[in-house]
């Protein structure tokens, strides 16, 4: 089963760690991807960028709006996630306890939905 690892932290608590501390979870976060890769649980990974970079699109009424930034203002935002494979919900909450951001914020484990014959 696919399940969908959102990293939800708040960006104030990145901004305040020193370069050795940034560099040191980039490290230990693209080696949690390897180890990930190599017991087969990876599927994929993306950081995103600051939600400063995001647009919000709505249609309503058949018109087409862009608002930059978020459309809500929260601590945390979600900084990346990881599509993983995983045997059942326990696995997947296994899985994501070892993301390192995990100690800085939290991770939203959610199953995807399967649109087709076998959902």
């Amino acid at each position: 089963m696919k399940y969908l690892c959102q990293v939800w932290f708040d960006g104030s608590k990145l901004e305040a760690m020193t370069q050795e501390e940034k560099h040191r979870l980039d490290s230990d976060s693209l080696a949690y991807d390897r180890d990930l890769t190599a017991s087969g649980h990876m599927i994929h990974a993306e950081a995103l960028q600051s939600p400063r970079s995001a647009v919000t699109v709505r249609v309503r009424g058949g018109e087409t709006s862009v608002t930059d930034g978020p459309f809500i203002e929260t601590k945390e935002h979600l900084g990346g996630f990881i599509l993983i494979e995983a045997k059942d919900l326990n696995d997947a909450i296994r899985v994501a306890a070892g993301i390192p951001l995990a100690k800085l914020g939290s991770i939203e484990v959610r199953p995807i939905y399967s649109f087709g014959p076998e959902a």
